[in-house]
């Protein structure tokens, strides 16, 4: 549960995640599994240099009992304290570093099910390894720079390996929001380009009056980046304090037009006009809160 053990530890596996990616298709499974792990650990890393206590099993009271220092009085040695998995790390991590990791829950999903898949039967996707183990490099960089480990220390020799990796990432999510946005403008084109101006106005209006296709704890009106018609962006809220005022912050995940049929979510946003950035509502402007909630304060 030490931080500088995870650390280390997740330093060895990705090492050898990076030997066995380099030598080809043959050890394609030795890599996704390890740089799964490596993740995990860099993960656990970050919440036991917070609190050991964050990293363990919430429902096993020995492994908490070890966890905050009162092993003593656990049943079970601390050699079986119960760990939380690579998903929820990351649920735990990205709830605190929102804004610096940008690998959310569903583009880590085929991360665990590579890692998972090679441990329990000695299968994974071959289809998906590049981008599996791209992913993984991607989630750890921001958390080293938030345990201030030197980079050029942890990829040691394959640091140009993972910068090659990573640009060839970046430039494939480019070319595919290019495509994303070039079939919605034909989509657009084919439904409204026979209407007068005025008349594929209303349109566009009935359509964006129906409310968005995806609803969220927030969703907000915002012109779609292919067709700029209005579409919805929606997110998730929480709070946060912006000159010691309480505000609502809103994380967007997913942008949709029903004009265009374009959907966007997750880390695509990051490539749409500003769309995933945060954005703060004032809960006095729809929320008016009840007695209780008063009283609390």
């Amino acid at each position: 549960m030490r931080p500088e053990q995870l650390k280390a530890s997740s330093q060895r596996w990705m090492t050898a995640a990076l030997s066995a990616f380099s030598q080809g298709p043959g050890s394609y499974d030795f890599a996704v599994h390890h740089a799964g792990i490596a993740a995990e650990h860099l993960l656990k890393a970050y919440l036991a240099a917070l609190h050991p206590a964050l990293i363990v099993e919430a429902k096993d009271f020995d492994s908490m009992l070890h966890a905050t220092g009162h092993g003593v009085h656990a049943l079970a040695p601390a050699s079986r304290a119960k760990t939380i998995g690579l998903v929820e790390a990351h649920a735990r991590v990205h709830k605190i570093l929102r804004k610096q990791i940008p690998i959310d829950q569903r583009a880590l999903a085929p991360v665990a099910n590579a890692r998972n898949g090679v441990a329990h039967s000695g299968i994974h996707d071959v289809a998906e390894v590049q981008t599996v183990f791209t992913t993984c490099l991607r989630l750890i960089d921001p958390l080293l720079t938030e345990l201030k480990v030197d980079p050029k220390t942890y990829w040691g020799s394959y640091e140009q390996l993972h910068d090659m990796l990573i640009a060839k990432q970046v430039e494939k999510a480019r070319i595919q929001m290019e495509s994303m946005l070039a079939k919605a403008r034909a989509i657009f084109q084919q439904r409204y380009s026979h209407l007068a101006p005025k008349e594929r106005e209303v349109v566009l209006a009935a359509i964006a009056s129906q409310g968005p296709r995806v609803v969220m704890e927030h969703e907000a009106k915002r012109r779609c980046p292919a067709c700029d018609s209005p579409g919805w962006l929606a997110g998730d809220t929480s709070w946060g304090e912006v000159d010691d005022h309480s505000v609502l912050v809103v994380t967007p995940h997913i942008f949709t037009c029903s004009a265009c049929d374009l959907e966007v979510e997750g880390e695509q946003l990051s490539h749409l006009r500003g769309l995933a950035e945060e954005f703060h509502l004032d809960p006095a402007d729809y929320w008016e809160p009840d007695e209780d909630w008063l009283r609390g304060r």
